[in-house]
C-alpha cells in the first residue's frame, strides 16, 4: 500500500500546494493537446490530405488512451502513482515529437497512437493522486482547480492552434507540449513523495489487454471505414465488425478467469460505478463530437479562419471549469446524482441549440451553444467521478478512476468513429453526383474537396462550387449535432442508475 506524505491544507500555499500545482500542469499537458489540435485539423488536412481519414487523428489517440487506462490504474495500485505518471509523460512527449515531424496522414495517425499511450497514464493518475491526497469535502474545491486547467487550455489551445495554423505551421501544436511536460515532470519529481509500504508480485493481464485492444480497434475500424472504404453490407464490413464483437466477448471470458484482470468486472456490478461509467461514456462522445466538428463547421460553413474557430470552441471548455468549480459546493448539499442531473439539462439544451444552428449562423451563436454544453459537462463529469472515488478505499481507487477515464476515452473513441462515419457517408452521397459545372470545378477529388473550402482555395469566380461544397459540409455537420442530442439524452437517462445516497462499498 502507498500513501502520500503531504496532508494539510487545500490551497497552493499549503503543504500540498506544490503537488496540486504539479498535477494541474500534468492535466494541462493533456488538456492543451485536446484543445489545440481541433482547430488545426483543417490545416493538417489541407497540407497532408485525407479528409476521410482525419477522424482517425482523434479515434486512434483516444483508443490507445482508453485501452491503456485500466492497465495504468492497476499498476498504480501496485507500484504507486508516481512512476506510472512519469512513464506516461515520457511517452506522451515522445509521441508529440513524432507527430511534429509526421510526413503523411498515415504517419501522423500512427504517432497519435503513441501520444495516446502516454495520455492514458497522465490524466487518470492526476485524478487518482487527488483522490489520495484530499478528502471528499476537500475534493470539491480541488476539482475546481483541476477543472480551471481546461479553462486556461481552452483559451491558449485554440488560440495557439489558430495562430500556428495561420501564421506558422500546424506542427508547432505538438512541439509546444515539450516545455510544459518538462516543467510538470520537474515539479512533480521534487514535490510529490510516495512511500510503498509493501510490494507484492503481480501478474499483468496481457491476454485481457490484447483482446480488449483488438476488439475495440476492429469495431472502430469498421465504423470509420464502413460506407467509405467498403460498403456497410459488404463481406469485409461484416467480418471486421463481427470479429471485433467476438473478441470483446472473449475479453469478458478472459477477465472472468483472470486473478488480476486489467478491467475488473466487479465495477459493473455496483450501480454507482456503472452509472458513473455510462454517464462518463456519454461525456466523452459529446466532447469529441463538438471538438471535432465545431471548428469544421465554423471554418468550412461560416467561412472564418482557424483563430476565430478556435475561440468558438473555447467557449465549451470555458463553461466546463466554471461549472465544475461550483459543482463541488452543489453536490455536497444535494448529492452527486442530483447535481449531475442538473448538468444533463444544460447538456441537452446546448445540444439542441447546436442542432438549430443555420447555415448562416453567427460565430457568437456557435460559441453560446458550446458554452451551454460545457456548463452541463462540468456539472456532470466531476460529480460522477468523485462519487466513484468516494465509495472505495485506496487499494481500489486507482482501478476505479482508471475505469472511469477508460469509459470517457472509449466514449470519445466510439463517438469519433460514429460521427466520422456519419459525416463521411453524408458527404460521400452529396459529392458523388454534383452538377456538371460544379464537378468540373471540383476535379473529382471526393471527400478531399472539403479542403478547398477549408483552405479557401476555390477561385472566387467559382462561387457555385464553393456554395455546393459548403452546403454539403453544413448538412454533414448538422447530422452530427442532431446525433449529439441522442447522446445527451442517453447520458441523462443512465444517471438514474446512481443511487441518491452513496456509501462506501464492501467487497467479497
Amino acid at each position: 500500500m502507498a500513501t502520500a506524505t503531504v496532508r494539510q491544507g487545500v490551497g497552493f500555499r499549503s503543504e500540498r500546494g506544490p503537488v496540486l500545482a504539479a498535477l494541474m500542469l500534468c492535466t494541462g499537458l493533456v488538456a492543451l493537446d485536446s484543445t489545440i489540435i481541433a482547430t488545426a485539423v483543417p490545416s493538417i488536412v489541407r497540407d497532408l490530405g485525407g479528409f476521410a481519414q482525419f477522424p482517425w487523428l482523434f479515434s486512434i489517440y483516444l483508443l490507445t488512451q482508453a485501452v491503456t487506462v485500466p492497465l495504468y490504474g492497476k499498476l498504480a495500485d501496485v507500484v504507486g502513482r508516481k512512476p506510472v505518471m512519469f512513464f506516461g509523460i515520457a511517452v506522451f512527449l515522445l509521441g508529440s515529437v513524432l507527430c511534429g515531424v509526421a510526413w503523411s496522414m498515415p504517419a501522423l495517425i500512427a504517432f497519435r497512437a503513441v501520444q495516446g499511450v502516454g495520455a492514458g497514464a497522465v490524466q487518470p493518475m492526476s485524478m487518482t493522486i487527488v483522490g489520495d491526497l484530499y478528502t471528499v469535502e476537500e475534493r470539491a474545491r480541488v476539482q475546481g482547480y483541476l477543472a480551471s486547467v481546461w479553462g486556461v487550455a481552452a483559451v491558449l489551445g485554440p488560440a495557439l492552434g489558430g495562430v500556428f495554423s495561420e501564421y506558422a505551421s500546424w506542427r508547432w501544436i505538438f512541439f509546444v507540449n515539450l516545455p510544459l511536460g518538462a516543467v510538470a515532470s520537474v515539479v512533480l519529481a521534487r514535490r510529490f513523495q510516495e512511500k510503498l509500504a509493501q510490494r507484492k508480485r503481480h501478474r499483468i493481464d496481457f491476454a485481457g489487454a490484447g483482446t480488449l485492444t483488438a476488439g475495440c480497434s476492429l469495431l472502430i475500424l469498421g465504423l470509420l471505414e464502413g460506407g467509405v472504404g467498403w460498403a456497410w453490407t459488404s463481406t469485409t464490413s461484416i467480418v471486421i465488425l463481427a470479429t471485433g464483437a467476438v473478441l470483446l466477448v472473449v475479453f469478458v471470458l478472459v477477465e472472468l478467469h483472470t486473478a488480476e484482470p486489467v478491467l475488473p468486472l466487479w465495477v459493473f456490478r455496483r450501480r454507482v460505478l456503472t452509472g458513473g461509467m455510462l454517464a462518463t461514456f456519454g461525456v466523452g462522445a459529446l466532447l469529441i463530437g463538438l471538438s471535432s466538428y465545431v471548428p469544421t463547421y465554423v471554418q468550412g460553413v461560416l467561412g472564418t479562419g482557424a483563430l476565430v474557430a478556435g475561440f468558438a470552441l473555447a467557449a465549451l471548455s470555458v463553461g466546463w471549469p466554471i461549472a465544475a468549480t461550483f459543482s463541488g459546493r452543489i453536490y455536497i448539499r444535494i448529492g452527486f446524482r442530483n447535481t449531475a442531473l442538473i448538468g444533463s439539462v444544460f447538456v441537452i439544451t446546448g445540444a439542441v441549440l447546436c442542432a438549430l444552428l443555420p447555415e448562416n449562423a453567427q460565430v457568437w451563436q456557435v460559441g453560446g451553444a458550446a458554452f451551454v454544453v460545457g456548463v452541463g459537462l462540468g456539472l456532470t463529469a466531476s460529480p460522477t467521478l468523485v462519487a466513484a472515488q468516494s465509495v472505495v478505499g485506496w487499494d481500489r481507487r486507482g482501478v476505479v478512476t482508471g475505469t472511469n477515464m477508460f469509459a470517457r476515452s472509449m466514449g470519445s473513441a466510439v463517438g469519433a468513429a460514429v460521427f466520422g462515419a456519419i459525416v463521411n457517408s453524408s458527404l460521400g452521397n452529396r459529392l458523388a453526383h454534383p452538377p456538371a459545372a460544379v464537378a468540373r470545378a471540383l476535379g473529382g477529388q471526393g471527400l478531399d474537396t472539403t479542403s478547398l473550402v477549408l483552405g479557401g482555395q476555390i477561385p472566387t469566380h467559382d462561387v457555385g462550387a464553393a456554395a455546393f461544397v459548403k452546403a454539403a459540409l453544413y448538412a454533414s455537420t448538422h447530422h452530427v449535432f442532431v446525433s449529439l442530442i441522442v447522446v445527451a439524452v442517453f447520458g441523462a437517462t443512465v444517471l438514474f442508475l446512481i443511487p441518491r445516497h452513496t456509501t462506501e462499498l464492501t467487497f467479497d
